[in-house]
């Protein structure tokens, strides 16, 4: 392609992953040359252009002028590799929609999230989630070598790069606070440079984090946030603060899968809600490692929404999307593979313990019997994904259990 752009959170390694496959860099948000930059951008936006390829433009969207300049000078030079975008935020929907459809041929969108357990030498990487979509019959083999307390740390301390740099310190565990500390006060304003209240959102955020995992209505959160609140917010308020935390890559919502079932079971269609990362709804909540330990249930909530961060990284590296299921009945798959090639994995996430992986089990197995074979293929594979227990393997019924310190992609 003439252009990438590499779009995700702020402090998620973006701008530095960007520099090792750049030629020549300019940085928008530079406070120094900031406001020239912008003149720039409106007198003479060759310069922003010039330079050695790939050019690296950072926090381009600050003059989002830059993005059909970009795209007229990929056209013209018939090159690939030109040019290099990042951003910590997207422009508003219908820019966005324009941008989608005028850089089709010319632009590569990629999504960059924080680091997974992988990335962070947290796991061991013994069971790969390639080699389960290419043979359902591979051997899974892996050690776990982390504990409840350790998982509980990584929880809280996120996969951020300056948080995985400081090792098990309370240095770490800041990393996460400093970020929270930063969308209330200043970066969930200038997005889109709307004055949002900084107590309304954090009570937003607390309410969001309640909720990770689950498909509440922002009617649900609007009843969560005044019974422990007093405070009168609207939908459309609520709405509001929810897409501009989307809007800089805080939260990411998962839809829902939509099968082909033997049963008339009607699928519920509601996205289900998830922090790009765990580490911020811990901040949300003003929680640390010994608080989880202390909830298994919250901990429940927010490993999962630590597996679902790290399951989309690996399934983004196999071209494939993550979605969740859930019927009427209240069958429902925490997550679910999807490749682009039609195969699936069917997952299901739970702390451990005899108990939790037999009832993770008898869901996969009766979700995939509910599926209709003639219509579209078997899953490639069913796992419970734990916290704990010493080992990965596979069960008689085929039901793989896996500690996601022992997964990769």
């Amino acid at each position: 392609m003439g252009a990438v752009l590499l779009e995700g959170p702020k402090a998620c390694g973006k701008t530095r992953t960007a520099e090792q496959a750049a030629a020549s860099v300019i940085y928008m948000d530079d406070p120094v040359r900031r406001s020239q930059y912008r003149q720039m951008v409106d007198t003479d936006i060759s310069y922003i252009l010039s330079g050695d390829t790939p050019r690296l433009i950072d926090e381009w969207q600050i003059a989002t002028k830059i993005w059909d300049a970009v795209r007229f000078e990929v056209d013209h030079r018939h090159k690939d590799g030109q040019f290099i975008l990042t951003g910590s935020a997207v422009p508003p929907k219908e820019d966005k929609d324009e941008m989608q459809h005028s850089g089709t041929g010319r632009v590569s969108w990629l999504r960059m999230r924080p680091m997974t357990l992988w990335e962070s030498s947290d796991s061991s990487g013994e069971v790969s989630l390639s080699e389960l979509f290419d043979d359902a019959d591979t051997a899974v083999r892996g050690e776990n070598k982390l504990t409840l307390a350790d998982l509980a740390f990584l929880v809280c301390r996120g996969g951020w790069p300056k948080a995985v740099d400081k090792g098990r310190s309370k240095a770490a565990l800041r990393q996460a606070i400093n970020y929270y500390e930063a969308i209330v006060r200043t970066d969930i304003s200038r997005v889109d440079d709307v004055e949002r209240d900084e107590h309304r959102t954090r009570r937003i955020m607390r309410s969001y984090a309640r909720h990770q995992g689950a498909q509440a209505t922002v009617r649900t959160m609007l009843a969560d946030i005044s019974e422990n609140d007093i405070i009168d917010l609207s939908d459309k308020t609520v709405y509001s603060y929810i897409n501009a935390l989307k809007s800089i890559f805080v939260i990411e919502d998962m839809p829902a899968w939509n099968p082909n079932l033997r049963s008339k079971s009607a699928i519920r269609s509601s996205d289900t809600r998830y922090y790009i990362d765990p580490s911020i709804a811990c901040a949300a909540l003003g929680l640390g490692p010994d608080d989880l330990i202390n909830d298994l249930n919250t901990f429940g909530l927010l490993f999962e929404c630590l597996c679902v961060r790290d399951l989309r990284v690996y399934s983004q590296a196999l071209d494939g999307t993550v979605y969740h299921f859930r019927d009427k009945t209240g069958l429902e798959c925490d997550a679910v593979v999807h490749l682009r090639n039609g195969r699936y994995g069917l997952i299901e996430i739970k702390l451990g313990g005899e108990k939790l992986v037999e009832e993770g089990a008898a869901n996969l197995l009766e979700l995939r019997n509910k599926i209709d074979t003639t219509k579209m293929k078997s899953p490639s594979f069913m796992m419970v994904l734990t916290a704990v227990g010493d080992y990965a393997y596979r069960r008689s019924d085929g039901v793989l259990v896996v500690p996601v310190a022992c997964l990769k992609d």
